[in-house]
């Protein structure tokens, strides 16, 4: 009789997947490695879905297994942790602080302008084709789609040379509105389960004490650990202070009734600006960062993978693939909206000649990845989840398959690349 593998040989299978993938796309794609790799992933997990409908016990060995994985346990206890961490450690502060204010506006109002357009935007959708979605499941689509991936969009940005006001901005807006907007599905997630009270007083009092005091405990975490690295040099050892950072710490946050994401993506800005020069040497230094940015791409490639599982075993209806799809150009017009509108608001402040064109490169380069993956599967299982992650799993395949793949001709055609400075950090 045949058994369903298990998740340490899930798991081994995606890490050799993940191997694949990256051969193949250095061999015949030459994307930025976290752009290539996952989009292999992603279309290796259509080529999944596609089998499943063929050979029936794939689909019934992806139940198995998904019945066997506690994705919420999964996500906001492991992966998600690392993939904040791994994307504040490379945001270069003393680059954001010029444009922090559209930064602070973008990861902040931006966010909440996107979550509250997608989710009104799906809520009719649903209701037009009888899915009878409730509001807040479909704000927390909202919440979910709305952080988009600072690393992914980074590299494409060194490709073309972008200008360092451009790049600092869109990777600043990226880092921090994953924090906020973990931080916002989080506490649409206590409303929609019951678990957290539903007055407005409430949830502003929350989300002002989860937020302040996750960033407050992650400076300090950050500054103790800045400390205990100063005193020594050892890669292997100082590598596993920042896991300590990423796991114990974020464990003693959600303890401590803390925004744990903020907190860990406060203590990598720590780590990643302040480290280098100071505590880490130039040996940590050339094990440390490589070794989170492949952290972030293996995590990204298991999520995709999860994800795949995930598909196989729901119940696949046309409606969902129909709302998925019409949700792309939706997505994107609410990020037009929710970028286009606070930086219109700011052109006084901060005037600009491509004004325009910054709102463009920005919509379009605005790449879903790995956080919104995680947040999906996080869902409480039931009815409600279905057509969420059905179409969390479209505009993501769109975003990397399409959007990543054609805003470096975009910004060359838009005058926004720089060939001398794309020579000079290696990019040919």
């Amino acid at each position: 009789m045949h058994t369903a593998p298990s998740l340490f040989e899930l798991i081994g299978l995606l890490i050799a997947l993940s191997a694949l993938f990256g051969y193949v796309n250095t061999r015949l794609l030459q994307l930025p490695d976290v752009i290539g790799i996952t989009a292999v992933g992603l279309v290796f997990s259509v080529m999944m879905l596609l089998a499943g409908g063929v050979v029936p016990e794939l689909t019934a060995t992806a139940a198995d297994l998904v019945e066997r994985i506690d994705f919420p346990e999964v996500v906001f206890h492991g992966m998600l942790s690392a993939l904040l961490f791994a994307g504040s450690l490379h945001v270069n502060l003393a680059n954001l602080k010029a444009e922090r204010l559209p930064i602070i506006t973008l990861a902040t109002l931006g966010v909440l302008a996107s979550t509250f357009l997608v989710g009104g935007i799906a809520y009719g959708l649903s209701s037009l084709a009888g899915l009878g979605l409730s509001p807040i499941h479909c704000l927390l689509f909202g919440a979910l789609i709305s952080p988009t991936d600072p690393i992914a969009v980074l590299g494409i940005l060194k490709l073309v040379g972008a200008s360092k006001k451009l790049e600092s901005r869109i990777t600043g807006e990226s880092l921090f509105n994953d924090g906020t907007g973990v931080v916002v599905f989080m506490v649409l997630l206590g409303l929609a389960t019951g678990e957290s009270d539903a007055s407005a007083g409430s949830v502003l009092g929350m989300f002002a004490l989860e937020a302040g005091g996750g960033i407050v405990f992650g400076l300090a975490v950050g500054a103790v650990a800045l400390a205990m690295l100063r005193r020594i040099d050892s890669y292997a050892v100082e590598i596993m202070l920042t896991l300590a950072i990423v796991t114990a710490g974020y464990s003693l946050a959600e303890t401590l009734h803390l925004s744990a994401p903020l907190y860990v993506v406060a203590a990598g800005l720590v780590i990643g600006n302040l480290g280098p020069g100071k505590a880490l040497s130039e040996r940590t230094q050339a094990h440390l960062f490589p070794f989170w940015q492949l952290i972030d791409e293996i995590l990204n490639l298991l999520l995709f993978g999860l994800i795949g599982l995930e598909l196989l075993a729901l119940e696949f209806q046309t409606r969902h693939l129909v709302i998925g799809v019409v949700m792309v150009p939706m997505v994107l017009f609410a990020r037009w909206i929710s970028v286009g509108v606070p930086m219109r608001a700011m052109q006084r402040l901060l005037p600009e000649r491509d004004q325009a064109h910054t709102v463009s490169v920005m919509t379009w380069g605005g790449l879903r990845g790995g956080i919104s993956i995680a947040l999906a599967l996080s869902l409480p299982n039931g009815a409600e989840k279905e057509p969420i992650v059905w179409a969390t799993y479209i505009v993501v395949l769109f975003s990397i398959l399409v959007q990543a793949t054609t805003l470096a001709p975009l910004m060359r055609r838009l005058g926004l690349s720089n060939p001398a400075a794309a020579a000079a950090s290696g990019h040919p």
